[in-house]
């Protein structure tokens, strides 16, 4: 078999986290709207190229050798920007053998609280989770199309180093709002990157929850981290006064616990099943940060 060719369309937070992952797996490009984005990609080990919507020449000779397209580019009210730009081109790649989409549990809508698996009822609330599931069926279709698998994986709150609550406490942005009843579901990056790899070795396809064991309140992630951090977490604050954009308002308004049965099925094992063994882990590593191992912050 010849050397994997890898195309990140959005090779953002989660897409970099990948590429470090890789082990030399393969050559890895990936796209970004901002040329001044390109030295943190080559940083992850990316060979970088610029998309705004439109296929490009350097886009169309990398799509000619890419074996696995990996897309992380959220839907607008035009579509999907990727498939707008290349669904024909992807059509014909001649190496083609699989295809990622990075989707959201915010498919899922509201559930009160209540487990949602893969078989469950999309009916989403916002109109960026109907996208999301126009384009999901848009991504299905085109791997049906053309014979080719396609991995949903539909993600929750994503974050890892430098994206954490030990980085919010650090910064004075970090707040406990409580909802009573209210969870979310989260993500560590490095699971992200660990899901995708399985699926990809496997040329998986279907629709994957990629979320950890503990769906949990927020308040109750930033109060275990103040305690790794020996600080004070910050003050109860109600969510009915809290100052909050119709955005992250929004996101109390959807209520679930996503379940992971399907990756699970695949054969993939959690590096980190809950939070509190990812705070540990990036606490002792000194990583929480921007990735940088160092010593943790001291205790004050």
């Amino acid at each position: 078999m010849s050397e994997k060719q890898i195309l990140i369309f959005g090779a953002g937070y989660s897409g970099k986290a990948f590429a470090r992952a890789s082990k030399d797996a393969g050559t890895i490009l990936g796209t970004t709207r901002a040329a001044e984005k390109f030295e943190a990609l080559r940083q992850a080990g990316i060979q970088p190229l610029l998309f705004n919507g439109a296929l490009t020449l350097e886009i169309s000779d990398a799509l000619e050798k890419t074996t696995h397209l990996v897309v992380s580019v959220a839907p607008e009210e035009a579509g999907d920007p990727v498939l707008n730009a290349a669904r024909q081109a992807i059509a014909k790649m001649p190496a083609l053998e699989w295809i990622a989409y990075l989707s959201t549990v915010g498919v899922y809508g509201d559930h009160g609280g209540g487990w949602v698996d893969e078989t469950s009822e999309c009916r989403p609330l916002s109109k960026r989770s109907m996208l999301r599931v126009a384009a999901e069926q848009d991504w299905l279709k085109l791997g049906r199309d053309i014979a080719r698998p396609v991995a949903i994986l539909r993600l929750s709150g994503i974050y890892g180093p430098g994206r954490n609550a030990l980085v919010n406490l650090e910064n004075g942005t970090a707040r406990r709002l409580i909802k009573p009843g209210q969870v979310f579901n989260r993500i560590h990056c490095d699971d992200i990157a660990g899901a995708l790899w399985h699926l990809l070795e496997d040329i998986s396809g279907g629709i994957f929850n990629v979320t950890d064991d503990l769906p949990a309140p927020p308040q109750d992630v930033v109060t275990y981290a103040a305690g790794l951090m020996g600080v004070t977490p910050p003050p109860e604050i109600p969510f009915e006064t809290a100052q909050l954009s119709p955005m992250a308002r929004s996101f109390y308004g959807e209520n679930k616990r996503v379940a992971n049965t399907a990756i699970k099925a695949a054969g993939y094992r959690f590096r980190f099943p809950d939070y509190r063994s990812a705070f540990d882990h990036m606490w002792v590593l000194g990583n929480w940060r921007d990735g940088e191992a160092r010593s943790p912050m001291k205790r004050s």
